[in-house]
């Protein structure tokens, strides 16, 4: 709804004023799309007529034909559909004397009342801790200051206690350092508050080990098997700042080649602090990462928060020795049918064998190292009989 704000002078002596000049209202606050009218009033002293005055908004002159001469020492202007305000400190609007100089000011502070904040998300990384975070609402720019409270208590009892450490992890956000409970559930919401009024946002209930997360894996490494070209071993130890809680950990690794962007995410780790990669390309740069979810914290139910993932760790598959172009064509003819069976068999296993499932690993080893052993040996026939 569109307002109109006008404050009509009952003036006060111009003789008792202390500043060249007062404008009124001075320093109002409005919603988006109002409209307001404002009066500067000089000094008789200063000698200066209503004519001799003009306005500025934001150091741009403002148009002659908004003004109005209310009496002899009173210029008014006239503002309509006001925009938000240019910066969160209030747009600056001034009464000038015919020479430039400024004889009174006033800051307008136009924006919109805040939207309660959503997406609250809180995190603990030693379970005597808690971090929380939350989005500003469905617009989010209000154009005014807005100040942002996290509060939490105890579900069934306790005050209301105020968070105190705000943007540690990001520009909405709040970390609450110590003296938490555990085995108890909290409450915890945020109040938006301007110029314009409050926004509550609803209320989260959790439980300390319910949100519990870790620093990443360490001691990433990431080395080759043997002279397998298309396999990578991936070991990790677990995160040191839980090792003295009951609580079990899952993990996931991410791994791309030197040349791309695109990860792939290999799920079915479990709770094993190492993995191998296979059916890579041979002579090829990998990126590598893990992360950690910790669950069955204190006989806690649900699992926690998935870790930040490891700097990223590189290796390299071996290259492929096998000569191109060199072949018996007899013993070619002869092994046709034993080739594509092999090649089925490649497929078999290496569709079974894809991420860190074990199954036929030791099987896959044996026959990768018997094929390699085939080709070095063909190979080397073949340039004899050359």
């Amino acid at each position: 709804m569109i307002t109109f704000l006008f404050l009509w002078l009952g003036l006060p002596r111009v003789e008792s004023l202390t500043y060249p000049a007062v404008i009124s209202p001075q320093d109002p606050t409005l919603v988006i799309g109002s409209s307001l009218i404002a009066a500067c009033s000089v000094n008789s002293d200063l000698h200066l007529k209503a004519e001799d005055l003009y306005w500025t908004l934001n150091g741009r002159r403002l148009p002659p034909e908004s003004y109005k001469v209310l009496n002899g020492t009173t210029l008014s202007v006239a503002l309509a559909n006001l925009n938000g305000s240019r910066q969160q400190s209030g747009d600056n609007l001034v009464c000038h004397s015919r020479d430039g100089s400024i004889l009174a000011g006033s800051c307008l502070y136009v924006g919109l009342p805040p939207e309660k904040p959503v997406n609250i998300t809180c995190w603990s990384k030693n379970m005597k801790d808690l971090t929380c975070k939350w989005a500003p609402g469905t617009e989010g720019e209000t154009y005014l200051h807005t100040n942002y409270t996290l509060k939490y208590k105890l579900r069934w009892y306790g005050r209301d206690n105020t968070c105190q450490e705000y943007r540690t992890a990001g520009q909405y956000s709040c970390h609450i350092p110590k003296d938490l409970a555990l085995f108890t559930p909290y409450e915890i919401w945020v109040e938006a508050s301007n110029r314009l009024g409050v926004a509550v946002s609803e209320v989260v209930m959790l439980d300390i080990l319910d949100v519990v997360t870790t620093d990443p894996p360490a001691d990433v490494t990431v080395s080759r098997v043997g002279d397998l070209e298309d396999q990578l071993s991936v070991r990790w130890s677990s995160p040191p700042a839980l090792k003295d809680f009951l609580f079990q950990a899952k993990y996931q690794i991410q791994y791309r080649v030197e040349d791309s962007s695109e990860w792939k995410v290999v799920d079915d780790v479990g709770n094993q602090t190492s993995c191998r990669l296979a059916g890579l390309r041979p002579g090829t740069v990998y990126f590598v990462q893990v992360r950690c979810n910790p669950f069955g914290i204190y006989g806690s139910k649900k699992a926690g928060i998935w870790s930040d993932w490891s700097n990223p760790t590189a290796a390299s598959t071996p290259r492929s020795d096998r000569l191109l172009g060199v072949c018996d064509p007899k013993s070619g003819e002869h092994n046709a049918t034993l080739r594509r069976e092999l090649k089925q068999f490649f497929g078999w296993v290496k569709k079974h064998a894809y991420g860190c499932s074990n199954l036929s690993i030791k099987l896959y080893d044996q026959w990768r190292v018997w094929l390699q052993k085939s080709h070095k040996t063909r190979n080397q026939v073949g340039a004899a009989r050359r």
